[in-house]
């Protein structure tokens, strides 16, 4: 299985007021091993940056002047992604970027050319429910050391992403059960074990309970569950 993680880098946060890629990062994986072969580009967008993304990236129009445009360099990045499975952090934002750069030039939608998209956002969200995902928080979670990330970079990030796709999925490609080396150790027997001790409770707590009882009694009107299931058990 070929794989190729890949980021983007744009103008802004939305392709359908304007915003174009700006750089492209990608890195290729085959099998469960990074080939060290990677596709990377900066490209002009003949537009002017969101002053935010600037804050983001830190690509400026003034450094992307000279660079090529998408169209220039889009069959190298077909080639590159050609049947391979991607691996995208919020894959619908990159998705749709390319998707649009593709469509302005009149060429085939990443669907038709790739083999499949896998969205690391969406597999970090079932794997750590009601935490942070981005990038950072994955690194930190998975001991990946991203100190070299101080602005966002398509390649770099591609990397890093690389790296924490392995360690979410590590262990699924193997179905083998390792079992315990046989010993001459008897087992325990359900015999050795010590008596259940079951304790009483007071009659202080006894009464602490009751009264813990009659204030839920009053707060529900009446509908004390515990209470209900003592007059029906006597």
């Amino acid at each position: 299985m070929r794989r190729v993680i890949l980021d983007t880098e744009t103008t802004g946060l939305d392709h359908r007021t304007g915003d174009r890629v700006i750089e492209i990062g990608c890195v290729e994986m085959i099998g469960r091993r990074l080939t060290g072969v990677h596709f990377h580009k900066y490209l002009n967008p003949e537009r002017e940056i969101d002053p935010g993304a600037v804050k983001v990236h830190g690509l400026t129009a003034e450094f992307l002047a000279d660079k090529p445009r998408f169209a220039d360099i889009v069959g190298e990045f077909v080639e590159f992604v050609r049947d391979a499975e991607l691996i995208i952090h919020n894959a619908a934002f990159d998705v749709g970027f390319l998707n649009h750069e593709l469509e302005l030039i009149e060429r085939e939608s990443l669907d038709r050319l790739c083999g499949g998209v896998i969205d690391t956002l969406r597999m970090a969200r079932e794997l750590r429910p009601g935490r942070k995902n981005n990038l950072n928080a994955l690194c930190s979670e998975f001991g990946i050391d991203n100190s070299g990330r101080q602005l966002h970079g398509a390649l770099l990030d591609a990397e890093l992403l690389a790296e924490v796709y392995l360690a979410m999925t590590r262990g699924q490609n193997s179905l083998a059960i390792e079992f315990a080396a046989p010993t001459d150790r008897p087992l325990a027997s359900s015999c050795e074990r010590a008596p259940l001790v079951v304790l009483q409770p007071t009659a202080e707590e006894l009464a602490a309970h009751e009264q813990v009882l009659q204030t839920i009694a009053r707060e529900s009107k009446g509908a004390c569950l515990w209470h209900q299931m003592e007059t029906a058990g006597s």
